[in-house]
């Protein structure tokens, strides 16, 4: 007796409930990924307002600033905006420059009047973590030499406490191998980012070590300790320099502004 061939749409179809709860969840993953980019662009656009005329602007990096920085473009052919961006990647660098974004270095700028950037997690005081993307070092300078740091985030990103997502940290190649083992002697649960089967190389030829950990208790000793350890270049808990986060949940954009 031959096999009978099931159509999995079938009702009568063994798997037809595992087909129908499958179809189920990529239906709901299509609509969170609709919404959850509707609110990177309502708080994104909604930052572009921040930039005045004749302003140097810090432009950060990831998927929500991204909208930002097409804002500020349309903003220069609607009303005649003008200013001058400093990237905070190679990606940042090439989306600016194929808008017709006047760009600036270091060369020639001693401050930027305001940086608007995205965020992994952003707490209650606008701390967070960042480098989700790899620019973490960069972003950090930029931050350093802002005036006023403000970041555009969904509402998936705002946490009662930083450490879920978990913290880059940027080092040297070289020093790699040691700090990944002094990690793990911390039960910092350490793992070297990679791309394709290989390390991740950010913009500035580091590689970057994620630690998983949960909960951080006191992110501004921990900025400040791992620092502190050879071969690390940079970190990306980000305390104390932002002044505002803007926060969309799909109804409105909420600002939260940090307690001095």
């Amino acid at each position: 007796m031959n096999a009978r061939e099931w159509n999995v749409k079938d009702s009568a179809c063994p798997a037809k409930k595992d087909y129908d709860k499958m179809e189920s969840l990529k239906m709901k993953a299509g609509i969170w990924l609709m919404a959850n980019d509707n609110e990177k662009k309502m708080a994104g656009e909604e930052a572009a307002k921040y930039v005045k005329d004749g302003m140097t602007v810090g432009l950060g990096t990831g998927s929500t600033v991204r909208y930002t920085i097409e804002k500020l473009a349309d903003r220069m052919r609607s009303e005649g905006l003008t200013f001058q961006g400093v990237p905070t990647s190679n990606a940042t660098l090439e989306l600016a420059k194929s808008l017709g974004i006047s760009l600036v270095t270091f060369d020639n700028i001693d401050s930027i009047d305001i940086t608007i950037d995205g965020a992994d997690e952003v707490d209650a005081n606008v701390n967070g973590i960042k480098g989700g993307g790899g620019a973490l070092l960069l972003e950090k300078v930029v931050a350093s030499a802002s005036e006023r740091n403000i970041w555009v985030a969904d509402a998936s990103k705002k946490v009662e406490c930083l450490g879920k997502f978990p913290l880059p940290v940027e080092v040297i190649p070289f020093a790699c191998p040691l700090l990944v083992r002094e990690f793990s002697k911390k039960n910092m649960n350490p793992e070297i980012r990679k791309n394709n089967g290989e390390p991740f190389v950010t913009d500035s030829g580091n590689w970057i070590i994620d630690l998983s950990l949960g909960r951080i208790e006191n992110p501004e000793a921990m900025e400040i300790q791992l620092n502190l350890m050879p071969g690390v270049v940079e970190n990306g808990l980000f305390i104390n320099r932002t002044e505002i986060s803007l926060i969309a949940d799909g109804v409105s954009v909420h600002t939260c502004k940090r307690h001095v």
